[in-house]
C-alpha cells in the first residue's frame, strides 16, 4: 500500500476568505460613513471661517479707522507743542531782556530820587503859541509839577488809563491824584482826551475829537473818573495805538500820558515798532507826540517773586517814553 504524502494546505480556502471578505467590507463600511459626514464637516468648517474672516475684517478697518484719527490728532498735538515751544522762547527771551532791564534800572536808579531830581531841575519848554496865551513872564510852580519834571510844551493832551479791575480796586484814588497833578501843569491847552486801555472814550459826545479846554471841562473829567468803568483788558497796547492813529497831525504839538499797572501778553518790541511806525519823527528827531508814562505798583508783592506782569509793564514804558520823547515814572505808591 503506497503512503500517503504530506497534505497541501491551499490558503485560499473558504475561512480565509471569508476573513478578507469581512475586512475589505468594514473598510468600505467605514469610506461610506466618512465621504456622508465629510460635506457636514467642511460646510461647518468654512462657515466658521468665513465669520470669524468677516470680524477680523471688521475689526482691521476698525483699527486703520482709530490709527487715521490718533495720526491726525498727533500732528495738532505736534503743531500746538511746536507753536508752544517758539512762544516759550520767545517769553524767554522777553523775560530775560525785562530782568536785564530791571537789574540796571534797580542799580543805578531810585524811582523817588529820580523824581526829586527832576522836580529840582525841571524847566517848562513853552512853545510860541503857549507864550501868547499864558505871557512872557509865565514860570511853571516847580512845587505843584510833582510828576517828574516832564516838559509840558504841547499845546494838546491826551490820558490814556488802564481801568482793569487792579486798578480800579488798589489804585483809583492814586489815578484821580496824578490826573489833577498832569493838568495843573498845564494851566492851559487847546484840547484834552480822555480814553482808556482799550481806545474807548470817557465822553462819547466827543469822540474822535478834541474836549475844549475849561476849568468846567476839567472837573467834569475829575467827576467822570470816579465812576468811570469801561471794559478793559489790562494792556495799554490798544489805547496808546487809536490814540496816535487818531489825533496825530503835523501842525499838533501831543502829550500822551499813559497810567497802568499790567502788561500780560505780546511783544514789546513790537508794540515800541508799531508806535514808532505811527508816532514818526520829524526832520530834528523830535516826535509829534510825546508818551509820558508813569507806572502804579499794584501787582508788586516780592514775598511771591518777581511780578513779571509788572516788570513786561515798566520795561514797556521806559521804552516807549525814551523812544517818544517822553518821561517814564514808576511810582512808589499807588496814592
Amino acid at each position: 500500500m503506497k503512503r500517503r504524502g504530506r497534505r497541501q494546505v491551499d490558503i485560499f480556502n473558504l475561512s480565509f476568505l471569508d476573513v478578507v471578505s469581512c475586512g475589505f467590507g468594514a473598510i468600505i463600511l467605514l469610506l461610506v460613513i466618512i465621504k456622508i459626514s465629510e460635506p457636514h464637516v467642511i460646510e461647518r468648517l468654512a462657515v466658521d471661517l468665513t465669520g470669524l474672516v468677516q470680524r477680523l475684517e471688521a475689526e482691521l478697518f476698525e483699527i486703520r479707522g482709530d490709527t487715521t484719527v490718533l495720526n491726525r490728532e498727533l500732528l495738532g498735538k505736534q503743531q500746538q507743542l511746536s507753536e508752544v515751544r517758539e512762544k516759550l522762547a520767545r517769553l524767554k527771551g522777553d523775560l530775560s531782556d525785562i530782568r536785564g532791564q530791571y537789574s540796571s534800572s534797580r542799580n543805578q536808579y531810585d524811582a523817588q530820587s529820580i523824581i526829586e531830581g527832576q522836580l529840582s531841575s525841571a524847566r517848562q519848554s513853552l512853545s510860541a503859541e503857549m507864550r501868547r496865551v499864558l505871557g512872557a513872564n509865565y514860570q511853571r510852580n516847580l512845587a505843584r509839577a510833582t510828576i517828574g519834571g516832564v516838559p509840558v510844551d504841547s499845546e494838546y493832551i491826551i490820558f490814556i488809563i488802564d481801568t482793569s479791575g487792579s486798578m480800579r480796586s488798589r489804585a483809583w484814588p492814586g489815578v484821580l491824584k496824578k490826573l489833577q497833578e498832569v493838568l495843573s501843569i498845564y494851566p492851559q491847552v487847546k484840547g484834552i482826551q480822555v480814553m482808556n486801555d482799550m481806545g474807548d472814550y470817557m465822553f462819547s459826545q466827543y469822540q474822535g475829537k478834541w474836549i475844549p479846554d475849561s476849568p468846567a471841562r476839567r472837573k467834569a473829567i475829575i467827576k467822570r473818573l470816579g465812576s468811570w468803568q469801561p471794559f478793559s483788558n489790562s494792556s495799554p497796547v490798544e489805547g496808546v495805538e487809536a490814540a496816535i492813529r487818531r489825533f496825530y497831525a503835523k501842525d499838533k504839538r501831543i502829550s500822551l500820558y499813559v497810567f497802568g499797572d499790567d502788561f500780560a501778553r505780546g511783544s514789546i518790541q513790537t508794540v515800541v515798532d508799531t508806535v514808532g511806525k505811527l508816532n514818526r519823527a520829524d526832520k530834528s528827531g523830535k516826535t509829534r507826540v510825546r508818551i509820558h508814562t508813569v507806572g502804579f505798583p499794584v501787582l508788586f508783592d516780592f514775598s511771591k517773586g518777581l511780578p513779571v506782569n509788572a516788570v513786561r509793564y515798566a520795561a514797556l514804558m521806559r521804552k516807549l517814553a525814551e523812544t517818544n520823547n517822553g518821561s517814564f515814572v514808576g511810582l512808589n505808591s499807588v496814592k
